[in-house]
Parts: structure tokens; sequence; C-alpha cells
């Protein structure tokens, strides 16, 4: 385990939040589970059919004893669950609706979150993007003030960590939701003990090129340092003037960067994609996320390629956003 996952798992293990994890037939949640339980870092929920996932803990030759689960078909608070999903939805919910979308593991998983019985959850082993997180955008919501979730990735190697984002849910954000993504992205990178140096990403530095493309990156940095002039935000930024102190003095000698950003933000979907994964593929980084940021409380979605190593890890950076919205809340 990296120094980055090492220094979580010793602040998560002093609070041992409750993690959901709705997938609980899948090998690899079930595997990562009784990890979690085991080595006491985070109490995890299983949810599903008991039978079927003591079946399949069976069949795998995994002990669940020590793992709490959680039936949605039997629940004893599923009337009150009923009630409160109602309420949050405001009118577009019946009671009849409310009992079919329940039944659902991920929207099951979400009101528990909601509803304070879990600190948090994480899913996609075996589910798509928009099945982790439109329960999670139609009940826990985005914080005051946020528009609209993003996703980011740690991306960690050794000793070196970043941060990149949006690498996974807005396809062509604008100016404006480039600078929400920003300001997100660069807090947190606090929560991972990274002082978030912010590169605004484009294929021009400083107006080398222009276009509506770079236009873009170029009002968005402006946005997100009027917004945050405590933050260190740049742009725009080809990769290398961000990232390569020889290349950032001779095209962007002035920025307060100096070729040492630690957090990227790509202008597109697309191109946050293809970046992150180069990085892991190419790079050797370890890719962990996407990481769903700007919810009230946190939820979190897996790529359905996903392993073992991959739910635990991204189960602990859960439970820390727990543990750093209680304490933003406290102050």
């Amino acid at each position: 385990m990296s120094d980055l996952f090492a220094a979580i798992k010793n602040q998560v293990e002093k609070h041992q939040p409750t993690i959901v994890l709705p997938e609980g037939t899948d090998e690899r949640i079930l595997e990562a589970a009784i990890k979690l339980e085991s080595d006491q870092v985070v109490r995890p929920i299983l949810i599903g059919s008991e039978e079927e996932i003591k079946e399949k803990a069976k069949q795998l030759q995994l002990d669940v004893a020590n793992v709490t689960i959680m039936d949605p078909s039997s629940y004893d608070g599923m009337d009150n669950m009923i009630q409160a999903f109602v309420e949050r939805r405001k009118g577009k919910e019946t009671e009849e609706t409310a009992r079919e979308k329940l039944v659902d593991v991920n929207y099951f998983g979400t009101m528990l979150v909601y509803m304070g019985i879990a600190d948090g959850l994480v899913s996609g082993a075996a589910h798509s993007t928009g099945d982790t997180v439109r329960p999670a955008l139609q009940i826990i919501k985005t914080q005051p003030g946020i528009k609209r979730t993003s996703g980011v990735f740690v991306m960690v190697k050794e000793d070196k960590k970043f941060v990149f984002g949006d690498c996974a849910i807005n396809i062509a954000p604008n100016s404006d939701e480039l600078a929400e993504i920003a300001i997100a992205t660069a807090e947190t990178a606090k929560v991972f003990d990274i002082d978030p140096k912010v590169a605004m990403l484009s294929f021009s530095t400083k107006g080398s090129a222009s276009s509506i493309e770079t236009q873009k990156v170029s009002e968005a940095t402006k946005l997100a340092q009027a917004a945050r002039p405590d933050l260190v935000i740049d742009g725009e930024f080809q990769f290398d003037a961000a990232f390569v102190p020889a290349v950032a003095q001779k095209k962007a000698p002035d920025s307060p960067l100096q070729g040492q950003a630690n957090v990227f933000i790509f202008p597109s979907l697309e191109s946050g994609n293809l970046g992150y994964k180069i990085a892991q593929r190419l790079g050797g980084y370890d890719a962990i996320g996407p990481i769903l940021q700007g919810l009230n409380k946190p939820v979190n979605d897996l790529s359905r390629g996903c392993n073992v190593s991959d739910v635990y890890k991204l189960s602990l950076i859960t439970a820390m956003q727990a543990i750093n919205q209680k304490s933003t809340v406290t102050k």
C-alpha cells in the first residue's frame, strides 16, 4: 500500500465510518468487504438478498459472518424509508413508485446514506455510472452553491500524487462549469494532503492559439480566480507548460505555477478520460476513482473493470470524504 493510502487508512480507522456496498453478490465486493471488516478500517454494509450473498460467499470459500448484510425486500425500516424518499422527491414519487425504486440496491443504499444510517456509498462494479450517480443526484443532491457533480481521479505512483478532473461526468462543460470543477477539485486535493496548484488545460498556453475552445478555458480560469483568489489556479496551459519547469519558463514565465501543477482540469470529458488512462497505462500510475465531488454526502463510482484493491481503496477514500465533510460541518 502506498504512503498515501497508508496515511488515509490511519486516519479512517480512528473513526471507522460505515460504507454501503450495494453490489453484495459481486466477488470483488465480497472480498473487499471482508478485508475492510477484518482490518477494522470501515464498517461495510453489503446490500442484497442475505441468502444469495451467503451462498455466493460459500461458493468462494469466504466468511461473511462478521459483515452486516441488509436486504431491501425484508428491511424493517422500509416504511420510514419510503416516507423519507417521497418527502425528499417533493411530489415526483408516490409511495407506490417509491416502494418499486427502493428495491433497487443503489436507491436503497443511497437512502441509507441520506438517512444517516451509513456515511458513504461505493458502487459501480456491476452497474453503470448512471445507475450509481442518478440516485445520488435525486436523493443526496449537490452542496449549496454547486450546480453539478463532477468526477476526478487521484493518480498515484510511489510518492507522486496528482488529481485529474473531470474525467467521469460532464461531457462538454462551459466556462462556468469548468471554473466550478476547478474549485471543487482543488478542495478534493486538500483531502489527500495535496496543496493544490491548479492548471486549466488546453492545446494553447496563454494565448498561443485562439479558438472557441481555448477562449472557454481562458474565461474559466478568470472565473475561478475571481471566485477563489486564495487558490493557485492558472491557465490556459498545454500540459508540458503546466508540468515541466523548463517548458514553463519559456511558455509562461510569469505564471505562479512555474511548471509545478498537481491538479489538472481537462477541457472536456473526452480529453479527461483519455488523459487519465494514458497516465495509468503508459505512465504506470494507479488511477483511484472516479471520486464524485460536490455532493452533500460521499457517493463514489467504481469502474466495472475494478479489482478487489480498487474497491478497498475507493472505500477508504469515501470514508475519508465522509470524515472531512463532518469535520467541515462541525467547524
